[in-house]
């Protein structure tokens, strides 16, 4: 072969042109979107999510009573489309107890999953609680106390839910459920609550998982898990059929650092803190529906096609505006905005995209 075949072949196969070939997205953040009132903070923030109005609904480990260790914290705060305050919800709810996730479905209600309380709520949109799934420990029994990680884990139950992590729904109605970090598993239940069925395991094979952290759907019905510690994003069908698996293969920069702890080792092993590993994902409206999931390390957002193919990337780890500090949730209401929640830096930032055409951009 002749040398500057083999130059070619090299430069294409190199890192630093695989790089070029997913783009940077150019972006905006607004600065100091959520307007709060002069006696509240923010904690961190482990939910965010959109409703047909544009009001935005913020769980948060904020407002943390009790002592350090098995502390309360959770709380539910609802802002207009301008970032104003409107109000608390569930003030004292019972399931409150360590904040995970909210979605709002196409009916403007408010689901939330507490990972404390191994709880789903319910809420209709003017903020009553209208169904619950799972149940918490009862404080007053001598056996309560930190949920145990056993190997091999303890059998699911139907109905109740070990750190339960996020929740969607297909177009039928039909509620999916991420349960957790600790069962591995997704669980069904129809627009009145019956439960259906249930699938996963602990494990790395198709169908198996190591923390369905996120969950997602398509238009079509389409389930998208975030298996979080396998690194890869598992797409099934309504009835929990493997279809088909999703990772995102992104060269990272040599000096790239993640907002806290040690730098990882080897970029693209498995676990939580490695590079394109899913914490949240969200699925824009169709009709041309996209995908975004972001990372820990080194702390990106990924736009891709339903496919899985990469389209650009924006953002990096940090503390400044446009820089993410472990972001826990995306909302997606349209194709280029985002709202982003993040654990680290305890605040929601309000991303405007600017792609070119070439990022898939309508």
């Amino acid at each position: 072969m002749k040398a500057w075949v083999i130059g070619l072949l090299l430069v294409i196969s190199s890192p630093a042109w695989a790089q070029r070939q997913v783009p940077q997205i150019p972006f905006d953040s607004v600065p100091n979107f959520l307007k709060l009132p002069p006696d509240m903070y923010l904690g961190e923030v482990s939910g965010v999510a959109v409703n047909t109005k544009g009001h935005v609904f913020v769980f948060q480990r904020g407002n943390t009573n009790g002592p350090a260790y098995a502390a309360a914290a959770a709380q539910l705060l609802e802002f207009g489309p301008d970032g104003k305050f409107i109000r608390e919800i569930g003030h004292n709810l019972y399931a409150w107890s360590f904040a995970h996730t909210v979605r709002i479905d196409k009916q403007d209600n408010i689901w939330v999953t507490d990972k404390g309380s191994d709880m789903v709520i319910k809420f209709n949109p003017e903020g009553r609680v209208v169904m619950v799934f799972g149940r918490k420990q009862e404080a007053s029994d001598e056996g309560t106390g930190p949920v145990k990680h056993p190997k091999p884990p303890l059998p699911p139950v139907d109905g109740m839910f070990r750190q339960v992590t996020d929740v969607t729904w297909d177009p039928a109605g039909n509620t999916y459920i991420s349960d957790g970090y600790i069962n591995s598993r997704v669980a069904k239940v129809d627009k009145d609550g019956k439960w259906l069925k249930s699938w996963g395991e602990p494990g790395d094979g198709p169908g198996q998982f190591n923390t369905p952290h996120s969950i997602a759907a398509d238009a079509q019905g389409n389930i998208y898990v975030a298996d979080r510690g396998n690194r890869r994003i598992q797409v099934f069908d309504t009835e929990g059929k493997f279809l088909r698996q999703i990772t995102i293969d992104v060269p990272v920069d040599p000096n790239a650092r993640p907002p806290i702890g040690n730098k990882p080792s080897t970029p693209n092993v498995t676990g939580a803190q490695a590079a394109g590993a899913p914490w949240a994902i969200c699925i824009t409206p169709g009709p041309n529906q996209f995908l975004y999931s972001s990372d820990a390390f080194p702390g990106r957002v990924y736009k891709l096609t339903l496919d899985g193919k990469v389209l650009g990337v924006l953002g990096e780890a940090g503390k400044q505006l446009k820089q993410f500090g472990w972001i826990h949730e995306i909302a997606c209401p349209s194709e280029n905005e985002l709202y982003v929640g993040e654990l680290l830096n305890w605040r929601v930032q309000k991303l405007l995209l600017h792609p070119s055409p070439s990022n898939g951009s309508n």
